[in-house]
């Protein structure tokens, strides 16, 4: 097994993989909160997550790999404060809460299945879990971490030194506005405090509560991370992937009650994050109501795999404006791409490894460098555009490629499609056809030539000519 380097948001730098059992990678990914549909935005954790399993897997690795369903305990405000999400749909739409989750997690996993990512090992729900959660909290206490007041039990940060190192958090300089962001939580020592088991408000009868050494309540959103990937996957462990927006609350706080209740550090080695994706220039978000299904986009019709062609354009860490212009090029080029392969699927012969391995190694070392999915893509774009690579070499390079990219490239059959149109391109194409038709050659080879030094090819067809790019 050789150099994997992953960036790591703990040490803020690039560093090699080294799995603490050796061959055997162990990661685990946050997962939905399953109170509404997810949008394209939501889908971008799980595509990093399965590029980087291919990979592992690719160099030989065994992979465990553990995502959470938050089917409780996630409230409306990042901070402790508001209601629980779930709650607020299971009121708002007339349902059993569990109904409503049981509806969206299969409907995320229909939709990270449409888009080739391979199955977790595990999936746990955090209601399935509810003892795990309430030990890990009573550990905690024990070990005096966590007070009460009258909403919860909370953990006390200031008795975790290390509480702001991984998001580099300036707390004395949050003053006011940290202040502010949890202003309703009455009680609480500090502001960065969080809740690891709430009460229901008085009066009220939830529809997920649970007994507790503590009274009848829910586990608090942070909680239900560290309980369920220490039973599946151990109490240290390899990799944990997420959002950037996970940084300063959810996973700062989960490394607090870990590493305090577990008395590990780090508990986890190599923290792995995704940007966001903004649409139209603000950020995706369901608050904003400014989000896409992926239905949405197959109704438009691009195919679910345009838009992982989409997420491997870009390096997972770099944040990508999402419009309709960057969806339907992308669409294009997925097209294409699936067209070169299925013509290369016809070829017949062996290809050669030996002209096949400079491809293969610039590939593994893209994708090695920490997940550089658009240098891989650039050379799976050289093959499948190659004059001098035989046929047998490009097809067999692009189904090896696709092991990772996932595009269905060896197997996907390609939809008919309308022409392309381009005024100036149209204009020239049909230039060429009057030249033709006066048997001048030359000028008709002229335009051919030009088009085809933009990567425009001219093909005839019994129907007339017709244009595409290559």
């Amino acid at each position: 097994m050789s150099g994997i380097v992953l960036h790591n948001t703990r040490t803020r730098c690039k560093q090699p993989l080294t799995p603490i059992e050796e061959g055997h990678v162990r990661i685990y990914s946050c997962g939905p909160t399953v109170y509404a549909p997810q949008h394209i935005g939501n889908l971008v954790p799980y595509l990093l997550a399965d590029i980087l399993k291919r990979t592992l897997l690719r160099e030989g690795y065994r992979v465990t790999h553990v995502i959470n369903i938050t089917d409780v305990g996630h409230l409306s405000d990042d901070a402790d404060a508001g209601e629980d999400k779930m709650e607020v749909a299971a009121r708002n739409q007339g349902m059993r809460a569990g109904e409503i989750a049981a509806r969206h997690t299969e409907a995320w996993m229909h939709d990270c299945r449409r888009v080739n990512c391979l199955e977790a090992d595990v999936y746990c729900k955090a209601t399935e879990h509810i003892p795990e959660q309430v030990e890990l909290a009573r550990t905690l206490e024990e070990k005096g971490y966590l007070y009460r007041i009258d909403d919860g039990i909370y953990f006390d940060v200031s008795k975790f030194p290390r509480y702001a190192d991984f998001a580099r958090l300036d707390l004395s300089g949050q003053g006011d506005a940290g202040g502010a962001r949890v202003a309703t939580v009455k009680g609480k020592r500090n502001p960065q405090d969080f809740a690891i088991w709430k009460f229901a408000a008085a009066g009220v009868k939830r529809q997920q509560e649970w007994d507790s050494p503590w009274g009848l309540g829910f586990p608090g959103w942070h909680l239900e991370c560290s309980a369920m990937s220490s039973k599946y996957l151990g109490r240290h462990f390899d990799i944990h992937t997420g959002g950037v927006d996970h940084i300063p609350v959810h996973h700062t706080n989960e490394i607090a009650q870990s590493e305090c209740a577990f008395e590990v550090h780090p508990w986890v080695e190599l923290w792995m994050h995704n940007e966001f994706y903004d649409l139209r220039g603000q950020k995706m978000s369901k608050s904003l109501g400014n989000v896409a299904l992926l239905q949405d986009l197959v109704d438009r019709g691009i195919e679910p795999l345009a838009y992982r062609y989409f997420f491997l354009q870009a390096h997972y860490r770099q944040q990508v404006t999402l419009t309709d212009q960057a969806l339907a090029a992308a669409a294009v080029g997925y097209r294409r791409l699936l067209g070169q392969a299925a013509k290369l699927r016809e070829s017949t012969g062996e290809g050669d490894p030996e002209r096949q391995a400079s491809y293969h190694e610039r590939f593994r070392a893209a994708m090695c460098d920490d997940l550089n999915a658009p240098k891989a893509m650039a050379v799976a774009w050289e093959v499948a555009r190659s004059a001098d690579l035989p046929e047998p070499d490009r097809r067999d390079l692009l189904l090896a490629f696709d092991g990772i990219l996932a595009l269905d490239l060896g197997t996907a059959s390609l939809a008919e499609e309308e022409p392309e149109s381009d005024p100036r391109i149209d204009a020239l194409v049909e230039s060429r056809e009057e030249a033709r038709s006066r048997r001048d050659w030359a000028e008709a080879d002229r335009i051919r030539e030009a088009l085809a030094a933009e990567g425009v090819v001219i093909e005839d067809t019994t129907e007339g000519p017709r244009w595409r790019r290559q």
